[in-house]
């Protein structure tokens, strides 16, 4: 069975605090990596649509500020791989929303309270 190998290197992992497979910048530079690229193909898809109306405008300003906070505590700390990974999927995010709000006219009125769920 998976699970008892995996749980194996969890239970080392939270007892010494790094990876027996990998140093722990390097897990950094992956997880980075795999969440970073998860946002391409919500751009290429927007891109050739012309169309964002199946993306949520509040999720993604919410995202982009989660984002920019992160990428601000990546550089207080000094860790390149947060740094690296949230500059470049800030990138992503805040083209995703420009998009948005050049294809989709009632983007703002997502925004608006008590705004109700848009009709295709």
């Amino acid at each position: 069975m998976i699970l008892r190998p995996l749980a194996g290197l969890v239970v080392f992992f939270a007892h010494t605090g790094r990876s027996p497979l990998l140093p722990v910048e390097d897990l950094g530079f992956i997880a980075a990596f795999c969440t970073t690229i998860a946002f391409i193909p919500q751009l290429v898809r927007v891109v050739r649509r012309r169309s964002a109306k199946d993306v949520s405008l509040p999720t993604f300003l919410l995202f982009s500020i989660g984002v920019s906070l992160w990428l601000i505590y990546g550089i207080d700390i000094g860790s390149r791989p947060v740094i690296a990974s949230n500059s470049i999927t800030l990138l992503l995010s805040l083209s995703i929303l420009f998009l948005k709000l050049r294809y989709d006219r009632e983007a703002t009125d997502e925004l608006k309270p008590g705004a109700k769920e848009l009709k295709p």
